[in-house]
């Protein structure tokens, strides 16, 4: 059954967001009588039905509804937006579908894109989300200075992470796959500074390798991404 989002699910009738509605009737060519699941992204499932469809909106009845509970494991992934934002925008995709928490956007020294369309990404979560049947949507933080995100971790059961490419005692990507709680930094295409790399160490961050290769920026954060939901 086709998933679709609205914000607000405490109502018994209510009409399908604008973007929503396009899909409804000129993607999916849906009618009135239609039964689609409904989710707020928050873990609230809605069976609904379709009562009134016009050229601009859906009425929809809400015929039942399931609340799910808050995931038991949970990754947050601070990664530098890449320069073509095209590959940053397919890992915002690609880690919404496989599962992730939540996201930040993070300037570092050697960044080389220091801005980020936030309304153009959660509209791709939302898109991600609803193709991969989750309830739950990961949280899109605004674009912060990798200083500033440091200090903002302050949470000691939070497994936390730094990937780079400077030689050193690293742990292992497999081992993502047995944190419950974890946040993992990613740098841009120059890597993090070393300056950055001994705050993050000073601040109780441990260093991850993800594999022999080099990856692109996009490319590691998915591979975090994936290991941690081995």
């Amino acid at each position: 059954m086709h998933l679709f989002f609205a914000p607000d699910l405490s109502s018994s009738e209510f009409y399908l967001p604008d973007e929503e509605t396009h899909h409804f009737i000129h993607v999916l060519r849906f009618s009135q009588g239609k039964q689609i699941e409904v989710t707020d992204g928050n873990g609230t499932r809605a069976l609904c039905e379709a009562i009134q469809v016009s050229k601009k909106q859906v009425l929809l009845n809400v015929l039942e509804t399931e609340i799910f509970p808050q995931p038991s494991r949970k990754l947050h992934v601070a990664i530098a937006p890449t320069k073509n934002i095209d590959r940053f925008e397919w890992f915002v995709e690609k880690a919404t579908e496989l599962g992730i928490s939540e996201i930040t956007p993070i300037i570092c020294r050697h960044s080389e894109r220091k801005t980020v369309k936030l309304e153009r990404i959660q509209k791709l979560v939302v898109a991600a989300a609803r193709q991969a049947q989750h309830y739950f949507f990961p949280v899109v933080n605004s674009k912060v200075a990798y200083d500033k995100f440091l200090d903002s971790v302050n949470d000691k059961e939070v497994s936390a992470f730094i990937a780079h490419c400077e030689e050193s005692e690293k742990q292992e990507a497999r081992e993502l796959a047995s944190v419950t709680n974890a946040i993992v930094l990613i740098g841009p295409e120059g890597d993090f500074s070393p300056e950055e790399i001994e705050k993050a160490s000073k601040k109780g961050f441990k260093a991850l390798s993800l594999g022999n290769s080099r990856l692109r920026t996009e490319t590691a954060g998915l591979k975090a991404v994936a290991a941690f939901n081995l």
